[in-house]
């Protein structure tokens, strides 16, 4: 080697030294902080007084308990059902409408629940328009019929099953796309009809995927406090922010915190597990199972089938929010509402890009670095989307206003100065609340692009010249242009949906679209809160437009 290359391989050592270490320690901080939260619910629990938990364990805990699991059991075995088989359907079998369902049944996902709960809250409710209807039509009182209350725990699960079950259709549906058709053909062969074959074969060689699916509608379930809260269910996100706001007990939100992070980390836990083992399930597609046609009764009831959650999840909640919002007093061009829709953006906008930002950081450093300590990091950054934002929400502010008060303190006795709160009920915190809760789905898009790019394009970046930092800037931030910028419209939607970290850790007067939504419809005020409904649901289109721009690409 020459006098030259020596001194040029020198001089380039250490700044791969110095960029390796920067990316490592800054992935450190970000997992330290993501880890910060369940630490903090932890040792507020175990310090907290336990009076006010002692309370609620006599009266409301058991329910709180009970509803929760129910709700879980409800809605997994809802959206199991209707994604599984709205999947098969329109991958399996040809029938009128099938190309427009396969890309609508992704649709309801724009929505947030709570959005569906004032929509058929003011349809169905005993003054909404349905109820009103019978009674002008027969004549009835209020005592002369039974109607299913929709303000209940079964209501709260239809809400959440009919715009969560897109999870399990997309992720069934990519499942049955990708098998082969020898196995199938081979059990038709045996005798077995479509179903007996569908669930003999099919299904088996699916669950992995549709196991996923499902973990994750659970996850999205104990993390609800919108929909629970708007039909008076019980449950421990409820229970969580009427111990906070309402008791003004933070160990005892902290303690209930400690209850729901707990059965969070078990469902992460379930769903890294199905995950690890769902790379044994499928084979490599061969050949292309051929639709069925379906006829007669068959076809329609196929039709219905895959129809009625869209008619449902879609079609009739529009309806009636844009009737509802033509009747509110809510001026959608005041000023009052432009603030509400600067926040909102502002908030999503900021989220996504540090959010992004933190899942390159994270990912570098576990491509770089191989080891046990960059996969333990990754997993606890992914773990915060299992747990619900209100207790993201405890798990920070605790720890924060105790730093600002003894701050505070300490500068009035050594300096006569006071510095107020600097972190709690700022922004910037309440966008570390956004990165925890949403960095796994930033991580996810990271690892699915970087995947696809060699190692060889790292090692000729190196060749080159280039140091950490400049391979991750100039190579693999242009190759994953892509994937980041569907991450950051994710991240972007999901934070303009999210209530209960944002009600908990806003600042002072600064109100976004869903606190509007969450304050008329506690109000009663449904046909007010139609407006910033209706205004959520048509910007969470966005990410859903990418999903079903991917799902018509992959058609099988």
């Amino acid at each position: 080697m020459s006098d030259s290359t020596q001194h040029h391989a020198h001089t380039r050592k250490p700044s791969w030294f110095i960029a390796d270490k920067a990316i490592a320690a800054l992935a450190l901080v970000i997992a330290a902080f993501c880890l910060l939260p369940h630490l903090s619910v932890l040792v507020a629990a175990l310090i907290g007084d336990t009076e006010t938990l002692r309370h609620l364990a006599g009266s409301v805990l058991g329910d709180y308990m009970r509803n929760t699991a129910a709700l879980v059991v409800l809605v997994g075995i809802g959206t199991f059902m209707i994604g599984t088989g709205a999947a098969w359907l329109v991958t399996m079998c040809d029938f009128p409408g099938r190309r427009w369902l396969e890309i609508a049944l992704v649709i309801p996902l724009a929505f947030p629940a709570y959005v569906l709960a004032y929509a058929y809250t003011h349809v169905l409710d005993h003054p909404g328009i349905v109820q009103s209807v019978l009674r002008d039509l027969t004549g009835w009182g209020p005592r002369d019929y039974w109607f299913p209350e929709i303000r209940s725990l079964g209501g709260a699960a239809i809400m959440l099953v009919l715009v969560l079950y897109p999870y399990v259709y997309l992720l069934a549906r990519a499942a049955f796309i990708g098998q082969s058709a020898t196995t199938f053909l081979a059990a038709r062969s045996l005798g077995k009809s479509p179903v007996q074959a569908f669930l003999s074969v099919s299904l088996p060689l699916a669950r992995p995927a549709i196991a996923a699916g499902v973990l994750l509608t659970m996850m999205e379930t104990i993390a609800d406090f919108g929909t629970v809260s708007h039909f008076g269910v019980q449950t421990f996100a409820t229970g969580i922010y009427n111990s906070w706001f309402g008791m003004v007990d933070r160990g005892a939100a902290a303690q209930l915190s400690l209850g729901l992070l707990a059965f969070a980390l078990l469902l992460a836990m379930l769903e890294r597990s199905n995950r690890g083992r769902a790379r044994f399930s499928n084979g490599k597609r061969q050949d292309v199972i051929a639709r069925v046609p379906l006829t007669g009764g068959a076809k329609w009831g196929a039709m219905v089938l895959c129809g009625l959650p869209v008619m449902l999840g879609l079609v009739i909640p529009v309806i009636a929010l844009s009737v509802m919002a033509t009747s509110s007093e809510q001026n959608l061009f005041s000023p009052r509402y432009a603030r509400f829709i600067t926040n909102s953006l502002t908030l999503a906008a900021i989220a996504a890009i540090v959010t992004v930002s933190a899942a390159i950081l994270l990912g570098s450093f576990s491509r770089l670095r191989e080891t046990r300590i960059a996969s333990a990091a990754l997993y606890v950054a992914r773990i915060g989307y299992a747990v619900p934002g209100g207790v993201i929400a405890v798990g920070l502010i605790v720890p924060f206003a105790a730093f600002d008060n003894s701050l505070d303190a300490w500068m009035r006795a050594n300096f006569d100065i006071s510095t107020g709160l600097l972190f709690t009920g700022s922004i910037w915190l309440l966008i570390g609340a956004y990165l925890i809760r949403f960095l796994a789905a930033a991580l996810g898009a990271y690892e699915g692009g970087i995947a696809a790019v060699s190692r060889n394009i790292d090692a000729a970046s190196r060749v080159l010249g280039e140091n950490v930092i400049g391979t991750v800037r100039r190579v693999h931030v242009p190759l994953l242009t892509p994937s980041l910028l569907t991450a950051a419209l994710i991240v972007f939607v999901d934070v303009m949906k999210e209530l209960p970290a944002t009600l908990i850790m806003r600042p002072f007067n600064y109100d976004t679209l869903a606190v509007q939504a969450f304050r008329l419809a506690s109000d009663e005020r449904l046909n007010g809160a139609a407006v910033p409904s209706l205004l959520i649901g048509a910007i969470g289109l966005l990410p859903v437009i990418l999903l079903c721009r991917r799902v018509a690409i992959h058609k099988a």
